[in-house]
């Protein structure tokens, strides 16, 4: 009889456990910390030679208050995916994504008529394109917490096609971490690194987009193979049985896309429209930043007019067809608002919940019925988003025992004595080894590069080779660390178990960080343009 894998928050409490033994056996030590201004924004970065040992703070009784604190920490990550679950249970109701999956899997079946396509595979086609729109997303400006929100729509989109829901998750957060990986534009790792180690702003991109493209050809392809086992024999699935959850959901492919178009949804196409005209007043143009470059022009008006265009003509048509234009435009609002002004978490969960209420309206539902939606969706996701705050309590005992930074030095000290190569493989695995501690990259980049780049410096290791070993061990294990609330969320909103999920994909982490090894090798051994 086979013994019952516990449940993810039983896996939580363990590792909390497990961090509050090690503050225990491993002594208390902090660097001091300064303020730096990097590419002209002020971070709080360390200074390498001021490790001091300090008093131990032994974690007890924390270990149930960590769980507060992590809730605490985490309420941007938790209240974005309790608006998204809400948002979308609206927006699911009119049954519109149903349908447009379908609709879509009818249209590219028509593909399979052209030999070579029949012969490459028009899903493989399909599957491709996605995670390569994702990976670009994560490689330009670092797409992370926003594939939450997309999660929703590629689960059943992939399970629709006779998949399962971990090649739904994968065409978008794991897409979008291959691409942060292997980023040559991400101004949020790659900009911050090499600012904090002194050298030009996104020189070096020809390896790291080279990089970029090794990685993606391994990622993607171990993706289509699995893709490929799970459509011949779907039950071969580790989420077989939770995806039942999805399968109920998908709509019944018989089901007439034309529907009447209610007096209300005119009225949300009338506000939407009038709103999209002030902001494009306001907004005439805009500067998206790509990488270290900008692009000036009219996105905001642009769109809008084309809004407007394809909300009226979709309106003449089907209700379906106005509720997914209104989620296309959402989207690409979504990323005028993160490469032109900044958006973060709030801002992206705003967005989406405008889209509920607003598809909500189309749908002729009234002001309670919309706020009945919601809360369901809310009770529907809830899971999802206490994982999340229970993986904060992990970082709270770690940071609370003031061990972290004592880790950090020991790991360090034995980088002694070791080849150019050795020694770079010893940073990259220090760099993977952190973001189980530290997923947020922005923040490990603070932690780790200015002590790195300065040791570089002693042992004849290019400053730029340290930043690839950085982006790769801060990349690949985000995709498996408990303590990453974006993949605890992910996988929460695709109600696959973490248990399930490491066992799938540690065989992946396994394949990237030897890809990873592989690639760090020319960084020390030849010349390369910026290293």
């Amino acid at each position: 009889m086979l013994k019952r894998v516990p449940h993810t928050y039983v896996i939580i409490f363990f590792i909390i456990l497990l961090a509050a033994i090690l503050t225990w056996i491993i002594p208390g030590g902090e660097f001091q910390r300064e303020i730096k201004v990097v590419n002209g924004v002020e971070r709080e970065v360390i200074d390498s030679h001021s490790f001091t040992y300090v008093d131990s703070n032994f974690q007890t009784w924390q270990v149930f208050s960590a769980f507060f604190d992590g809730f605490v920490n985490t309420a941007h990550i938790i209240a974005f995916i309790l608006m998204i679950g809400g948002a979308f249970w609206i927006l699911n109701e009119s049954k519109s994504i149903d349908l447009g999956i379908y609709s879509f899997l009818k249209f590219s079946k028509r593909f399979e008529k052209i030999q070579i396509l029949k012969r490459i595979g028009v899903n493989n086609i399909i599957l491709t394109g996605i995670m390569l729109i994702f990976s670009l997303f994560g490689a330009v400006f670092g797409m992370s917490e926003e594939t939450i929100a997309f999660t929703i729509i590629f689960v059943p989109l992939a399970i629709s096609m006779g998949y399962d829901s971990i090649v739904g998750v994968s065409l978008c957060f794991v897409a979008a971490a291959l691409g942060f990986a292997g980023a040559f534009l991400n101004p949020f790792t790659v900009g911050i690194a090499q600012g904090l180690s002194n050298i030009p702003l996104f020189s070096g991109i020809e390896y790291r987009m080279f990089c970029w493209l090794v990685i993606n050809a391994v990622g993607i392809t171990y993706i289509l193979l699995y893709a490929a086992k799970i459509q011949k024999n779907p039950k071969r699935s580790r989420v077989f049985i939770d995806d039942e959850y999805w399968r109920k959901k998908i709509i019944n492919k018989d089901q007439n896309t034309d529907s009447k178009i209610p007096k209300a949804a005119w009225y949300s196409f009338g506000i939407i429209s009038v709103v999209l005209i002030l902001f494009s007043l306001f907004n005439l143009n805009t500067t998206l930043n790509i990488g270290n470059s900008s692009i000036n022009f009219p996105a905001v008006p642009i769109c809008s007019i084309i809004f407007i265009l394809t909300g009226f003509l979709s309106l003449r048509k089907a209700l379906h067809y106005y509720i997914l234009n209104l989620l296309t435009f959402t989207i690409v609002f979504l990323i005028i608002g993160v490469m032109g002004y900044g958006w973060y978490i709030m801002e992206i969960a705003s967005l989406f919940l405008a889209l509920g209420i607003f598809s909500g309206i189309a749908n002729a539902k009234t002001p309670n019925e919309i706020t009945k939606s919601f809360i369901q969706g809310t009770k529907d996701i809830l899971p999802a988003a206490l994982v999340v705050g229970l993986a904060g309590g992990i970082i709270v005992i770690l940071n609370d025992g003031k061990i972290i930074d004592t880790i950090l030095f020991y790991i360090s000290q034995s980088m002694s004595d070791l080849g150019k190569v050795g020694s770079i493989y010893t940073m990259y695995m220090i760099q993977t080894c952190i973001n189980i501690f530290i997923p947020s990259g922005s923040g490990q980049a603070a932690l780790t590069i200015p002590f790195m780049s300065q040791f570089s410096d002693l042992i004849g290791i290019s400053r730029q080779a340290i930043v690839v070993a950085f982006q790769f061990g801060d990349g690949f294990t985000n995709m498996i660390t408990p303590t990453s609330g974006v993949l605890i969320g992910v996988l929460g909103i695709a109600k696959i178990p973490y248990e399930k999920w490491f066992k799938w994909v540690a065989p992946f982490i396994i394949i990237l960080t030897i890809v990873g090894f592989l690639l760090l090798i020319p960084t020390v051994t030849m010349k390369l343009n910026g290293f």
